[in-house]
């Protein structure tokens, strides 16, 4: 399935906070010695998150932006290669932060999912076990579950279908340039990237208001 991923920092920042938690989840279960469903649960999860992260475009980017090469170039530049970048701009010459259509496996989002699923359940079951006093995690791993649901509510927003359709096309020419959204399509851009800003910024007014200013 083709999702678009926005060319968002903060969207990338927390996808790629996962990874921690994911793995001390994963360590912890491994470290007790028996193999259980839920171990193989977050594992699944785990390889997803990966196929996942090699997709989005120019995430080395921002993973690597100031590691270089032994020519001088930046292994960024190199790993973003297959990635059309292009210049977005709305009817009036606003230059837009870029969308990217990216197919995603079903089952990687599933994976991802059932993990969500599973710390969801886990979450409640600490906060209303009776007669037992609450034991917070760790700040990471206590952050993981909100963080995994909006990241994963901005992989699974529906895409526009007249927007898909142009930003796939650009993909397909396989080079730079810029790309003009007007009428319907520039509708289309906004109402989206207010869902993904709203996904992943509200509740806090300064996160919010900045986010959105990378929009609009």
């Amino acid at each position: 399935m083709h999702v678009l991923v926005p060319d968002d920092p903060v969207f990338f920042a927390q996808f790629q906070s996962l990874e921690e938690p994911l793995l001390r989840h994963l360590y912890r279960l491994h470290g007790a010695g028996t193999e259980s469903d839920d171990e193989r649960l977050i594992a699944n999860a785990y390889d997803s998150w990966v196929q996942v992260l090699l997709k989005l475009p120019l995430w080395s980017h921002w993973h690597s932006s100031d590691e270089t090469e032994p020519d001088g170039s930046s292994s960024a530049d190199a790993e973003s290669a297959d990635c059309c970048r292009y210049a977005l701009y709305s009817a009036c010459g606003q230059q837009l932060t870029s969308l990217y259509p990216v197919e995603v496996a079903a089952s990687d989002l599933g994976n991802l999912t059932a993990c969500l699923d599973l710390f969801a359940e886990a979450d409640h079951a600490r906060r209303t076990l009776p007669h037992q006093p609450y034991n917070a995690p760790p700040a990471r791993e206590e952050d993981l579950t909100p963080v995994l649901r909006r990241v994963l509510k901005v992989l699974l927003l529906p895409a526009p279908d007249g927007l898909l359709g142009v930003l796939r096309h650009v993909e397909s020419q396989g080079r730079a340039f810029s790309v003009t959204l007007a009428g319907a399509r520039e509708t289309e851009y906004r109402r989206f990237c207010e869902d993904v800003v709203a996904i992943l910024s509200s509740g806090d007014t300064f996160a919010y208001r900045h986010h959105r200013a990378m929009y609009f």
